[in-house]
């Protein structure tokens, strides 16, 4: 006779190593000093999803489904218990189905009788599914926050909370937000392989009201959470006849409905739901998974609150930039050109906390006289709102000061008087002045297609690429000034700006960009170490360097392709993540020659005629519709005759006398053999023809530095009524000073708007 107690026969056998190893449900899993598997038993590959047998040597502990983010977990356990300590902690797991589960594990030396420790033995079990449900949720809540700190988008934020909790903790889970007066559904997440019929539950999108009675309601109205925990317990009204049919087909079985509450707001509310479609030891929520659900409500309003936040400020921002930056790009004879514009990633930097992603990038392209274009790319420091304003405020400026046809010299040392100016006046205690200006880098370039000119000065700015025949790489610039704000006090600027002038080859290709293309934030190998292609080590100035090769020979592959592909391909090239907003332009020259006439004529009224002439044959020949040459004819009559009439007042041309010897003495400074003849000589003017696609302009240049203003003439008056006529009838014109003196210029439309 047996005692009580006494075990059988089968039991005893049962107590083997092997069978332990088998049955007990428990994951067990064992591997060498080198993390590679050696073992797991059947209910490991049933946690993991992932049958069969581990080969020898040949599969890593990550092999399991260890999600990437966790491999620094991974390393820290091996770390620890290679040491003789033991690990506990969990995991996110991706089983071989594709589903998620948090796994809880504990890792202990695996010892050889010598005492050394020969591998790992790691004991694991799903979390939330084990008697120590306290500690699991703990562990399980401490990991929700950290994965919800580091979301920035309302829908990454609620995607990551249903990844967390179905089909974890819940087979459904509904999380709808308040936008005005209705709720709407904004994540529809169930478990793997079921979506609910159309008709039955609403979709993601949708409009939701829930009856008044129902437990939705009541945790709305009373911002508190409400625990359902058996269905067949208890009568609820449903939203719909085809929720209610839906709810007793997969056997809703229990439910928890959280209201997301932030500073005294409902921000809307959570909904999770069990039902047969799983086979869970429990089917039902108690007292305690409600205050759970209540405490990861509290930490995903906060989150969504964040997000939205944030999500406001950046489309500000971002509203204001895109207000700020050139609606539409004017359609220009001579230049093919394409932009792009692209925000950084939110980062957390220095300390500074979430910056959003605009910052103070820029370009523009703005037509000038004659046909001519000036080209700007610029980029103000930092990032945000603040940077965006101080950029508009500088393109407002810059667009202003390129009307005047100044050099480009000239406009930048303007633009860096203005950028002084914005500095927001600040105090220190004693009163002295210790406001800091913005530091800006800018290019402005003026681009003459008809002569390929390209005239430009430089304020700290990267110089531009280079596309032509195959080719890719930086522009020779020798002049490249101090950034705009940074010029130290009682330095002349003409030492600090420098203009250059080169020629365009036909079918050349310039790239503008700012840093944000180049500078990336380089990816992350799984250990968490930043990397970056082909760089082992190196500098950040280094890794730049490399990029900029990257760009250059990937885009020299594109030199014969559309400005549009270029600019697709520049954003592309360089790998990583963008690090800092980044703004590209990208300009073609014309391959063929445009049409322009050029001629210069003595200034005298004989020749009115004969410049008039001139511009009547060019017009003809051009095909210049009948009516616009006429006008332009009868323009150039009046300007022409301007110049002809103001000629013998003009004053001495500006020249540089090269003279051999020490400076003469006042009185004797005069008596230069052929100064005399030269003050009193014949006049010229030159007369300038261009055509383009859609106008004609006509130049005018002469000696005279006086620029020309439209003067009030009286009624008696035989003359004053020129330009008056020129700004009536012309769509543009202007003047500008050049380096013999001046050029008088209009616009004359060939083709209706």
């Amino acid at each position: 006779m047996k005692r009580w107690g006494d075990l059988s026969k089968d039991v005893t056998d049962q107590l083997a190593a092997d069978a332990v190893l088998d049955q007990a449900e428990m994951a067990v899993v064992v591997t060498d000093r080198f993390s590679n598997l050696l073992y797991w038993n059947p209910y490991a590959e049933e946690l993991f999803g992932r049958p069969g047998k581990p080969g020898s040597g040949e599969q890593s502990l990550l092999g399991v489904g260890i999600m990437e983010k966790d491999h620094p977990l991974a390393v820290e356990l091996a770390k620890n218990v290679l040491k003789g300590g033991v690990w506990e902690g969990t995991f996110d797991i991706k089983r071989g189905d594709g589903t998620m589960i948090y796994v809880r594990a504990q890792a202990v030396p695996l010892r050889h009788p010598s005492g050394s420790v020969t591998g790992i033995v790691i004991t694991a079990r799903e979390a939330m599914r084990s008697n120590e449900r306290e500690k699991d949720r703990f562990g399980l809540l401490e990991r929700i926050g950290e994965r919800l700190a580091g979301s920035l988008y309302v829908e990454e934020t609620l995607k990551r909370v249903a990844e967390m909790l179905v089909p974890q903790f819940a087979d459904h889970c509904f999380i709808e937000l308040v936008e005005g007066d209705r709720m709407i559904r904004r994540v529809s997440q169930h478990v793997q392989g079921w979506t609910p019929p159309p008709g039955t539950w609403a979709p993601i999108g949708g409009d939701i009201r829930y009856p008044t009675g129902h437990y939705a309601d009541i945790a709305v109205r009373r911002q508190e959470t409400v625990l359902v925990e058996d269905f067949s317990q208890v009568s609820y009204p449903a939203p719909s006849p085809g929720s209610a049919r839906l709810a007793g087909e997969i056997g809703l079985t229990s439910a928890i409905v959280a209201p997301l509450c932030v500073r005294g707001q409902t921000l809307g509310l959570m909904y999770l739901g069990l039902s047969n479609l799983t086979d869970r030891r429990s089917p039902h929520y108690d007292a305690f998974d409600r205050d759970f659900v209540g405490a990861i409500a509290t930490r995903v309003a906060l989150a969504v609150d964040n997000a939205l936040l944030f999500e406001e400020e950046r489309h500000t921002a971002e509203s204001f930039q895109k207000h700020l930056l050139p609606r539409a790009l004017p359609q220009l004879d001579g230049l093919e050109i394409a932009v792009r514009y692209e925000p950084a990633a939110p980062l957390a930097s220095h300390g500074q906390g979430i910056q959003t992603q605009v910052g103070g990038d820029w370009y523009d392209v703005i037509p000038l006289s004659a046909g001519r274009v000036g080209i700007v790319i610029g980029d103000v420091e930092g990032r945000g709102a603040k940077a965006a304003a101080v950029m508009g405020q500088l393109r407002a400026a810059l667009r202003a000061f390129a009307q005047d046809d100044k050099p480009p010299a000239e406009i930048l040392a303007r633009l860096d008087e203005w950028t002084r100016i914005l500095a927001a006046p600040e105090r220190d205690e004693n009163g002295n002045d210790i406001a800091v200006p913005p530091i800006v880098t800018c290019q402005y370039m003026v681009y003459d297609a008809w002569s390929r000119q390209l005239s430009l000065a430089n304020a700290g700015h990267a110089p531009p690429l280079l596309l032509v025949d195959g080719t890719c790489g930086e522009l020779e610039i020798t002049e490249v000034g101090q950034p705009l704000g940074v010029r130290a006090k009682g330095m002349p600027v003409d030492l600090v700006y420098k203009e250059e002038s080169i020629t365009l080859p036909p079918g050349a290709t310039l790239l503008l960009y700012t840093d944000g293309l180049v500078d990336r934030r380089p990816a992350k190998d799984p250990a968490g170490a930043e990397r970056h292609p082909g760089i082992e080590g190196g500098s950040r100035a280094k890794v730049d360097d490399r990029s900029l090769e990257t760009l250059c020979e990937k885009l020299a592959r594109f030199t014969s392709a559309t400005v549009e592909a270029i600019a697709d391909s520049a954003t592309q090239a360089v790998p990583g993540d963008i690090d800092d907003d980044m703004a590209l332009l990208v300009v073609r020259s014309a391959a063929v020659d445009l049409d322009v006439e050029e001629r210069a004529f003595a200034a005298q009224p004989i020749m009115v005629g004969e410049a008039r002439r001139m511009a009547a044959e060019a017009f003809e020949g051009w095909n210049v519709p009948e009516e616009s040459a006429e006008l332009a004819c009868l323009l150039v009559s009046e300007v022409v005759t301007n110049v002809v009439l103001h000629a013998a007042g003009a004053g001495v041309p500006r020249r540089e006398l090269a003279m051999d010897g020490p400076p003469l003495p006042f009185d004797e400074s005069w008596d230069v053999p052929g100064f005399e003849d030269e003050v009193s000589g014949d006049k010229e003017f030159t007369l300038r023809l261009r055509r383009g696609a859609k106008a004609v302009w006509v130049e005018v240049f002469d000696q005279d530095l006086r620029l020309p203003r439209i003067r009030s003439a009286g009624e008696n008056d035989e003359g004053g009524r020129g330009l008056y006529l020129v700004d009536q009838l012309a769509r543009r014109w202007g003047s500008r000073p050049t380096k013999e003196g001046k050029a008088v210029w209009f616009e004359i439309p060939t083709k209706s708007r």
